[in-house]
Formats: structure tokens, C-alpha cells, sequence
């Protein structure tokens, strides 16, 4: 195994990371309907938890409004109480086959929570990228020991991955400033 292949394996990783940061926040409230809010929700249907997307359609009324267009009349019930329940602060309202969700403005310190929790969220996808870095470096001076490279390689190899990471970072710090104001926005 080269360099390059270590890199390459790790950076695939690496992306992996950013997607799951970028679909983490997602689903934090912005004060718009966005039909990623209930991408977490999970209703007990049929003997066993299912995604709210599987039980019927999610799609955006209005700017402050979410519809859900429950396919089976009898899921109704149990999808209005699992939207109740997943702690999102919503209400949602039955109507025939349909439930209306109305998304509440935001108050100020239920933003600055938001803020708080896309920066938790930012922080951990972090941690996971140092992480793979490290992993990364280790693998390199693996193969310096194994003398299937040498030291110029390590080093450049180190500063490969070095540079990667810095590149994910930013990344996910300019995530974090795009949801923040998103947040903020009144």
C-alpha cells in the first residue's frame, strides 16, 4: 500500500463525515418548514419503528407550515403522536388523512440553543475528523517501519493528511456559520 492509496481510502472517510454533519443539522429548526424536521421521527407502525417517510408524503405547505399525507387511514393516529413526541417542539393536527404541522417562530433563547447544538454537532464531526487524521498518520509511519516507504515520503504523506483535514474543517466550520445565521434570521 502507497501513500496516496492511504489518503485515498481516508478521504473517503473524510467526506463521510462532512454528509453526516450537513444531514445532522439538517434537522435542526430554523423557524421554516423544511421537511428534513422529520427525518428523525419514527412511528410505530405495523409492529415495529418506522420512518415518518415510509408511512406517507412530507412536503412544505407554506413557509411556516409542514403537511403529511399519511397513505393508510389507520397510521394517522400513531404518525400525529410520533411528530408529537420526537421532542421537536411541534404540534402537529390531524385532518382526515393529512396532518398539518405548524412550525413556530423561534424564540431568542430557543435560537441561541439551536446555535449551541449545531456547534456541539460541528465540534463532534471535528473530533471524528482529527480522528481519521491520526489514523491516517499512524497507517503512514506503519509503512515507513515496514520500509515500503521512506522518511520523505512519511513526512510528505503527514502533511498530505495534515492539509486534508484542515480542508474538512473549514468546510464544516463554514457549515456551521451558513446554519447559524439560518438560525438567526427572524
Amino acid at each position: 500500500m502507497s501513500v496516496r492509496e492511504v489518503i485515498q481510502k481516508n478521504e473517503a472517510k473524510l467526506k463521510k463525515t462532512i454528509e453526516a454533519f450537513q444531514h445532522e443539522i439538517a434537522s435542526i429548526r430554523t423557524g421554516k418548514a423544511t421537511t428534513a424536521l422529520l427525518d428523525r421521527v419514527k412511528v410505530e407502525a405495523y409492529g415495529q419503528l418506522m420512518p415518518l417517510k415510509q408511512v406517507g408524503n412530507i412536503g412544505v405547505a407554506d413557509v411556516h407550515t409542514l403537511m403529511v399525507q399519511v397513505w393508510d387511514k389507520g397510521m394517522v393516529g400513531p404518525a400525529e403522536k410520533a411528530i408529537r413526541d420526537a421532542n421537536l417542539g411541534l404540534n402537529p393536527v390531524a385532518e382526515g388523512q393529512s396532518i398539518r404541522v405548524s412550525i413556530p417562530p423561534l424564540t431568542e433563547e430557543r435560537r441561541k440553543e439551536f446555535v449551541k447544538l449545531t456547534r456541539k454537532f460541528g465540534e463532534d464531526s471535528k473530533v471524528s475528523l482529527r480522528n481519521l487524521r491520526r489514523d491516517m498518520i499512524q497507517e503512514i509511519e506503519k509503512l515507513e517501519k515496514e520500509k515500503t516507504i521512506g522518511e520523505d515520503e512519511k513526512n510528505r504523506g503527514k502533511k498530505d493528511a495534515d492539509e486534508l483535514l484542515h480542508k474538512y474543517e473549514k468546510q464544516i466550520n463554514e457549515l456551521i456559520s451558513h446554519k447559524e445565521k439560518e438560525i438567526m434570521e427572524v
